[in-house]
């Protein structure tokens, strides 16, 4: 993205017409928030003076601590690609500081920039790439998703089987007019599902870019009568969507995972680095894959990782390592799912990969075998644990790693916790379809 002072954002806002700008902030589950302002606001905003009630927002803060500030960070502005009402529109993300202009513990944005600060005092600065897929589901005569969708397409094709591709491509040239680099775009396995892939960039700004990503994915997609989504696994028996992260540490621009004399490339320090992934994979499961539907996912059959290990070609683990070498040289987490929240995934990643280095970590054997083929014995023999297999059971996990806990900080922590507890028991009491349909009729 394009860096800009507040001068500039000013005469670019002037120059281009634009009448009103959105002020972008996330809670703490991911959600996008936005206080629309005028343009003639925006200076204001500029120097930090927007007010709102952060005690509306989820996980933030009590009714009598409701004032909190908005602070723009001008390397966000873009002017979106749509207008509304004919006018044009720009967007700022920004950072939430408390009545007392302290950055916001629970600022989602805050906890991320606090793992980046963890990494730097070690001379480290994480770079990520993410592979974001969504479904494109009908609407109904009243503009509702319904799970239906509008074509029968499967991994790389082309129209005519992939209905999709005018909306997915849009959806392209929308995202480029406002600054990401697109790497690739492809129909994915399942019918109606897609994937587009941005050029890896540093770990705060890949962030802003995930949460833009679903912004933009989603309204194009309304202009073509159709509703994008981003839930794990909307169809039983399909593929699920995921969003694997690719990560990178360099040091004084250069890449320190790699190692040219490593018989695989990889440096000790990547190789710590994948230790305190794997080491803490099963507690930042509850933020890597945040809701019921997630676990529905992560099941063997579909290529979804589930058990916990490492290796450089085999698709069935957590951690692989992609082919290239050199400034390219990364790992790929491949249990994350698009709804997570961007900001908190990456910090409790990143923090789980010091956390290796800091400790000297060794990741283990590689795991050659197709670890969905391995029995119980074997894979209790090889030391490869499963991933979490409910909501539930992610949160009790993460109840007990105090890295992964320090990483989030106590404030989000137990209003994370709190509201996926809720959300857990909403869905533990209530009556399936299934259930019905196996029960009704036999008992």
């Amino acid at each position: 993205m394009a860096r800009y002072t507040k001068h500039e954002i000013l005469s670019i806002v002037r120059e281009e017409d634009v009448k009103l700008v959105r002020l972008q902030f996330t809670d703490i589950l991911g959600t996008a928030k936005n206080i629309t302002i005028t343009v003639e606001q925006l200076e204001k905003a500029l120097e930090n003076e927007i007010l709102f009630d952060g005690s509306s927002i989820q996980g933030f803060v009590r009714i009598q601590e409701s004032d909190m500030y908005l602070y723009p960070d001008p390397n966000t502005f873009v002017i979106l690609p749509w207008d509304s009402n004919g006018s044009k529109v720009a967007r700022i993300i920004c950072d939430v500081y408390t009545a007392d202009r302290q950055p916001f513990a629970g600022c989602p944005r805050y906890v991320l920039k606090r793992a980046i600060a963890n990494a730097e005092k070690m001379g480290y600065k994480l770079f990520v790439g993410p592979e974001p897929e969504f479904f494109l589901f009908k609407t109904d005569e009243n503009g509702e998703p319904i799970i239906e969708t509008n074509d029968k397409g499967g991994y790389f094709d082309l129209s005519p089987v992939d209905k999709g591709e005018a909306a997915r491509e849009d959806i392209v040239f929308a995202l480029q007019s406002i600054g990401f680099k697109i790497e690739a775009s492809h129909h994915e396995c399942a019918p109606g599902q897609h994937e587009i892939d941005f050029k890896y960039d540093d770990a705060l700004s890949t962030a802003d870019n995930i949460a833009t990503f679903r912004i933009v994915t989603r309204i194009i997609a309304q202009k073509h009568g159709l509703h994008a989504s981003f839930i794990p696994k909307p169809i039983f028996g399909e593929a699920g969507s995921g969003m694997h992260i690719h990560q990178s540490l360099f040091s004084n621009q250069v890449n320190v995972f790699y190692d040219k004399d490593d018989p695989l490339g990889l440096s000790k320090i990547c190789r710590n680095y994948i230790a305190g992934i794997l080491k803490h994979a099963r507690a930042f499961t509850a933020i890597t894959n945040p809701c019921v539907n997630s676990y529905k996912r992560l099941v063997p059959g579909y290529e979804a990782p589930v058990y916990v290990a490492w290796s450089t070609k085999n698709r069935s683990s957590l951690v692989r390592i992609p082919s290239a070498t050199g400034e390219g040289t990364r790992i790929e987490l491949r249990s994350p799912d698009p709804v997570a929240n961007p900001y908190l995934a990456l910090a409790v990643t990143l923090e789980a990969g010091l956390e290796g280095i800091r400790n000297n970590l060794a990741p283990g054997p590689e795991c050659y075998n197709n670890i969905f083929e391995m029995t119980d014995e074997e894979r209790q023999k090889a030391g490869i644990p499963s991933l979490p297999t409910s909501l539930f059971e992610a949160l009790e996990v993460l109840k007990t790693d105090e890295v992964i806990k320090r990483a989030l900080g106590e404030h989000v922590f137990t209003n994370y916790v709190n509201a996926k507890t809720i959300e857990w028991n909403r869905y533990r009491t209530q009556v399936h379809k299934w259930e019905l349909d196996e029960y009704l009729s036999i008992t």
